[in-house]
């Protein structure tokens, strides 16, 4: 364990000598599979609502996975500006949730966007990939297939223009995900899309609380949106063996987190943005403040491709480093947002990573994660965990991990089984950690004027 944790850090001293700017969460806008917008979700969380059920998007009968948490009947039309809602026509799944997701955060803020520069309103959104819609494709495939049905591919460029519209490829580039959503609010700041996998969304949010900390910008909507039910991405986790078994359990019943019996976590769907302000700006104009992201933290395993490392050294570093940058001592956190996956090795990493970090103090950590109730998001999962977080910080209550019936030997901390609890969460870490080694973790409080 890093001799630096137990220690306080002065604010003053965050992100080297320069006296940085304190940051709040303004406004919170989600797009999940348990509810659409804040309250929504919330209360789906907070009661132990699942979102996750039979795949309805594809016909998934012969598939060996069957269930998913879907978004269902969303329609991004009411909150795309009249004027640009001819790009809905490039707009991929995700990008849709996003500029939901960021429009909703916005009301919720209470933002005039026309009154304030725009060139101090920026945009950073956590993604990943994109499935490609296989349907607009079929035609130029078929046409381009020999009498054995062998696809050739001199022949596709004959008959590809024919089906593919002009700004067809825009619809699958990752960055599209900022790009509409700065289109939608006019936000002329900084810009960036971040794909570091399951941890996108916190590092989303990470890197633009830091632009507002040092002056970058005023205002952040930060986040991140993604959706990968699609039939050969699903085929694909699947042959990872990352993906929970639905024979002889109910839909709900899939997502496990720390359970002895979980075997795969559930593939998810949705986009979660926070607007996060300058605080000083924030109190001048009277904004409702649901915390205060006080640090961010990264690191990376270099220990597999797939595998967390077992003793969780790289996780520990980064909320070690979050710790740090927010200049609080461990034993003031009270609640960890678990990233808790429901597959084994993750959940007990995690679980190792909290130990390695708080000591004892982790027995006394109420932890919970709410992908038992909205499936893995991927790309979104950190955002809209951080939704989450934010809402325990401001309304005292902490979302149970549902489906926690048989206690796991190596999970043996306090997970919040089943149940939300009643907690004065004061000072709270969310963790994700990702593919390929990624780590991230945040610091979030809950405002002291």
């Amino acid at each position: 364990m890093s001799a630096a944790i137990g220690r306080s850090y002065p604010a003053a001293a965050r992100l080297g000598h320069t006296v940085m700017r304190r940051v709040v969460v303004s406004g919170l806008g989600v797009v999940a599979p348990n509810g659409v917008g804040k309250d929504a979700f919330w209360d789906a969380c907070r009661e132990g609502r699942s979102g996750v059920g039979e795949i309805k998007s594809f016909d998934s009968t012969n598939y060996p996975v069957r269930v998913a948490g879907e978004v269902k009947d969303f329609d991004v039309t009411p909150f795309v500006p009249a004027e640009h809602r001819k790009s809905i026509k490039v707009m991929s799944r995700p990008t849709r949730f996003a500029v939901g997701a960021a429009a909703l955060a916005a009301k919720d803020a209470g933002l005039d966007l026309a009154t304030h520069d725009p060139e101090r309103i920026g945009v950073v959104m956590g993604t990943g990939v994109v499935p490609v819609d296989m349907g607009e494709l079929t035609p130029a495939l078929v046409e381009s297939a020999d009498e054995n049905g062998k696809l050739q591919i001199d022949r596709l460029g004959k008959h590809a223009p024919d089906v593919l519209y002009p700004m067809w490829m825009l619809k699958y580039l990752p960055n599209m995900v900022a790009a509409h959503v700065s289109l939608a609010l006019g936000a002329q700041g900084p810009n960036s899309t971040i794909t570091t996998a399951c941890v996108a969304g916190t590092q989303a949010i990470g890197e633009a609380f830091r632009l507002i900390a040092r002056g970058d910008a005023d205002v952040m909507f930060a986040g991140g949106a993604d959706s990968r039910i699609d039939p050969l991405l699903l085929l694909a986790y699947t042959r990872l063996g990352t993906l929970g078994k639905t024979e002889g359990r109910r839909p709900e019943e899939v997502s496990r987190p720390f359970d002895r019996t979980r075997d795969g976590f559930v593939m998810g769907e949705g986009a979660g943005v926070l607007v996060l302000e300058d605080y000083e700006r924030a109190k001048a104009r009277g904004a409702q403040i649901y915390a205060e992201v006080c640090g961010f933290g990264s690191s990376f395993d270099a220990y597999s491709l797939l595998k967390p490392d077992p003793e969780a050294r790289g996780a520990a570093r980064a909320i070690e480093s979050a710790l740090r940058e927010a200049g609080i001592n461990r034993d003031e956190v009270n609640y960890v947002n678990a990233h808790g996956t429901s597959t084994r090795l993750n959940d007990q990493m995690e679980t190792v990573a909290v130990k390695r970090v708080f000591g004892e103090h982790a027995r006394r950590l109420p932890m919970s994660s709410i992908k038992s109730m909205i499936g893995h998001l991927i790309g979104a999962a950190g955002a809209v965990e951080a939704v989450a977080l934010s809402m325990s910080l401001s309304q005292g209550t902490v979302p149970p991990t549902i489906n926690l019936f048989e206690r796991d030997p190596d999970c043996d901390l306090d997970y919040v089984p089943n149940t939300a609890r009643d907690v004065p969460v004061r000072t709270a870490v969310s963790t994700s950690f990702g593919f390929g080694g990624q780590n991230g973790a945040l610091v979030m409080r809950r405002l002291v004027a």
